[in-house]
């Protein structure tokens, strides 16, 4: 795909958001598809290979949560893979503080070239599990918002992001349509790691069939300081 078609295509759905990009941020997203399809030839990356595609199923889902995130925030995107939603975020607001965290090393070796290639400022992707990083006090209740995208079940997913998230920070959850059930099953669980759910938003990624649903936890007090178990645990045995 040629950058002009690129370009219409993105504001096509961008539109539906309400978000207006400048051409260099458009040119910086084209750039990162470049790079991703490069690198997905290489390493698995992605199942998600045709440009129109990664348009509406990694970028534009990716930016479905802008409007809950301030740009004085700082955020750590918890299993970040290729880099969403963490990086589309960040070329969107770039005075935002992001952290990318991934427990496979080739992924951050290329996040690190994406990083480079775009130039974008105060993105550090880091190789670790979540269960390390939030026991350690850099890093521990320090962030505004935790995020994730796909990554595991509610209430496994909980017990990785929560702890990262200082007292009346947030977690964003982005799932499928069909959770209603994680959610029940998690209330529990969120409440053991001090957090509780303030909204679910269910939607179609704009202009497709897609369906997506965002589920907010409100951080209101510290996490005891035994969570997360050590690595593997939450997802053997989830709270």
């Amino acid at each position: 795909m040629e950058i002009n078609e690129f370009k219409e295509k993105m504001k096509f759905y961008l539109n539906e958001l309400n978000i207006e990009l400048t051409e260099l941020q458009l040119e910086q997203f084209y750039k990162y598809m470049e790079i991703l399809i490069e690198w997905n030839k290489v390493i698995n990356l992605t199942a998600i290979t045709e440009p129109e595609e990664i348009i509406k199923k990694h970028f534009i889902d990716s930016l479905t949560i802008l409007d809950k995130i301030d740009k004085k925030n700082s955020i750590i995107d918890v299993g970040t893979g290729a880099g969403f939603p963490g990086i589309p975020i960040k070329i969107a607001f770039p005075e935002i503080k992001v952290v990318l965290l991934d427990s496979l090393n080739k992924r951050v070796n290329f996040l690190n070239e994406v990083i480079q290639k775009l130039d974008l400022k105060n993105i550090k992707a880091i190789h670790g599990r979540a269960e390390e990083f939030a026991k350690n006090k850099n890093h521990r209740e320090k962030y505004d918002i935790a995020l994730a995208r796909a990554v595991a079940q509610l209430n496994v997913l909980a017990e990785y992001l929560i702890p990262f998230v200082k007292i009346e920070g947030k977690c964003l959850c982005m799932k499928g349509s069909n959770c209603e059930e994680e959610i029940v099953i998690s209330k529990k669980a969120i409440d053991l790691l001090g957090g509780k759910i303030v909204g679910s938003n269910k939607f179609f990624i704009p202009n497709t069939d897609i369906k997506r649903n965002i589920i907010e936890i409100f951080k209101v007090k510290k996490t005891p300081i035994r969570y997360p178990r050590k690595p593997g645990t939450p997802l053997k045995m989830p709270l």
